[in-house]
């Protein structure tokens, strides 16, 4: 086996095109630069900077080893720092950029397992730090140097956010479950010391804080859905607290507007702009999904929610507009037409898209409620999108206008199965012939079935059961007649698919996660959880070479490239690789994934290579 020698830094890095997503599931992570001209946010593991309006002017940045939890810009934008996530027993990372240039300027290391909370202070000298559930540390760190200049326990409970004063960059405020703490940091003596404020009974989880410009007053959106207004000069008290009928689920994020109006989003969807004076609703509109966070810049508001959609609202009218939409869940699936590179689809938990592939714009979304696809493949003439769902149907609909055109009810059996692997029930892989009159599906029931389609009718031919678990991945000859299936059993079997038999079989120590014919039919490219890459000889089934595709995790997806020179491989450990096929060796890498990416394939002219993962994200790398 030909071993993988690596080294990630000096690897020619994949140009990144376009993404296509939003990580709505982060609190507070929506940004408007103060430019006016960029919107600034999370997504998996990379931070991207948008200018509005032009998704293809995208830039990346790059520095976290894992999903971004929080996201903070300062006040002239000149620096924009995230905190990631990381496993229990770790140290989570702060990555501070400068916004001109993308350079990492400072990499700061101290929080455990998580980064909550981040706050630049007012004249950008200082960036104050809060750590999670494990952690519940506040730090205080020099921006010039990258050092921690001072810090303590935040409190004894959960604390989840941290804002510093608007005037004095030497008192910040900070909140949790049942604490609200000023702080005066002693930058001399290298000392924090809280003053906690005084809310008589209220017992409440402060979610979000924001202070308004003059530093008289801090409003605190709570998980109770109301707002509470802090005196923070003089004695720290709850002065008041508002709206009189609470939103529901709860506020998750706040912001101030130009004329020091609280615009808050809540977890119902509802969208509330409260007045500075008594905290009354003045205007409200709902959007789907949770509010994860808001961002005003003059009469310009954008709102992001946990379904990954970006919308745009006008101060005056209050109407929505939707800017931008992804998948919020793992995507299981990416696919292009036969012989065209403009759209591609993508299927996840609830529905199908289709994308633009130049602009990154959602052109057609096809939704079943509480089913999950699996797989979806186009037909060879483009006139369908054939898809296998959780619930054992294979369902056909109209590419251009989603309309439902078949259903082949229990193609896979759902229930009574004696051995189940795998995440994924029902129908899990897919192929249609080239002369459109076949389909050949397998499932979690590990059965592989040959479909006839008709205009009419959807008839089934053949069903071959020799696997032993589920089939994940159908690859078929060029003259219809045969095709090789990959499964969880550890084995790959080769259809006769004219006598509906085993023709052959490969056998290994493995899960089966892809195969792929080489383009003169001649070998057959596998991969698995073995993390092994292995080329086999397709009319004798025997192993001809085995390369290491990974160090850590199993590998879920292979690509062959339309000129056979180049494959593309991804897996749990977040790299996407592109491999020359003859010399065994990885030509290039894609970073930018968070987490595990389940598919990737070639357009089909070759030049860029889409990859999804577990994030919900859709990443476009241009192929050099």
């Amino acid at each position: 086996m030909t071993q993988l020698n690596l080294d990630v830094e000096a690897t020619k890095r994949m140009d990144l095109r376009l993404v296509i997503g939003f990580g709505g599931q982060v609190p507070g992570a929506l940004h408007i630069h103060p430019d006016g001209k960029n919107l600034i946010y999370p997504l998996g593991s990379c931070v991207i900077i948008r200018q509005i309006g032009n998704p293809l002017a995208d830039r990346f940045l790059l520095g976290h080893s894992d999903r971004v939890s929080c996201v903070a810009v300062s006040k002239s934008g000149r620096y924009v720092a995230s905190g990631q996530i990381t496993h229990m027993g770790f140290q989570a990372d702060i990555c501070v950029f400068e916004f001109e240039t993308l350079k990492l300027l400072h990499r700061m290391t101290l929080h455990k397992v998580k980064v909550q909370a981040l706050a630049f202070s007012a004249d950008e000298k200082y960036l104050a730090s809060l750590g999670g559930q494990d952690d519940n540390t506040l730090v205080v760190w020099d921006l010039a140097t990258g050092r921690p200049l001072c810090g303590g326990p935040a409190s004894s409970d959960l604390s989840m956010c941290i804002t510093f004063f608007n005037r004095n960059s030497q008192q910040a405020i900070t909140g949790g479950n049942g604490v609200l703490r000023v702080w005066d940091i002693d930058f001399v003596n290298r000392k924090i010391n809280p003053t906690d404020v005084h809310v008589g009974n209220l017992q409440r989880v402060c979610r979000t804080i924001v202070i308004e410009p003059t530093d008289n007053y801090a409003f605190v959106g709570t998980t109770s859905g109301d707002v509470l207004c802090i005196q923070l000069q003089g004695a720290k008290i709850l002065k008041f607290s508002g709206p009189s009928k609470a939103l529901a689920q709860g506020i998750l994020c706040t912001c101030i507007t130009d004329n020091s109006d609280v615009l808050v989003g809540s977890g119902s969807g509802e969208v509330a702009l409260l007045s500075k004076t008594d905290l009354k609703k003045i205007k409200t509109v709902t959007l789907q999904g949770m509010i994860t966070s808001v961002a005003a810049h003059g009469d310009h508001y954008f709102v992001g929610t946990s379904k990954s959609n970006v919308y745009y609202l006008n101060a005056k009218t209050f109407k929505e507009e939707l800017r931008q939409t992804c998948h919020f869940e793992r995507i299981n699936d990416v696919c292009f037409p036969h012989g065209y590179s403009e759209v591609f689809a993508t299927c996840s938990n609830h529905d199908i898209r289709i994308w633009n592939a130049k602009s990154g714009q959602e052109l057609l979304r096809i939704q079943v409620q509480n089913l999950e696809c699996n797989c979806v493949k186009f037909s060879q003439d483009g006139k369908s999108i054939i898809s296998g769902w959780s619930d054992g149907k294979i369902r056909a609909f109209g590419p251009q206008t989603g309309r439902l055109l078949y259903v082949i009810n229990d193609a896979h059996k759902t229930q009574g199965m004696k051995r189940v692997s795998g995440n994924l029930s029902g129908v899990t892989a897919l192929a249609v012939s080239h002369d459109n009159t076949r389909l050949i599906s397998g499932g979690a029931d590990s059965q592989v079935r040959v479909w006839r389609i008709g205009h009419e009718s959807q008839v089934m031919e053949a069903s071959m059961k020799e696997h032993k678990a589920t089939v994940n991945a159908i690859s078929l000859r060029g003259n219809d007649q045969q095709c090789v299936t990959a499964s969880d059993d550890g084995s790959c079997i080769v259809w006769d698919l004219q006598r509906f038999m085993r023709s052959n079989i490969m056998y290994a120590q493995t899960y089966f996660k892809a195969v792929a014919y080489f383009h003169d039919e001649s070998q057959i490219l596998t991969t698995g959880s073995d993390r092994k890459i292995t080329y086999w000889d397709s009319y004798e089934c025997s192993a001809i070479r085995e390369l290491e595709g990974t160090k850590s995790g199993e590998i879920n997806t292979l690509c062959i490239s339309p000129s056979g020179s180049t494959f593309v491989s991804g897996g749990m450990d977040k790299i996407l690789k592109v491999w020359s096929y003859d010399e065994g060796a990885v030509v290039s890498i894609g970073l930018g994934h968070s987490g595990n990416i389940t598919k990737a394939t070639f357009s089909p002219d070759g030049a860029s290579v889409v990859s999804v993962g577990d994030e919900g994200g859709i990443f476009i790398w241009r192929v050099a």
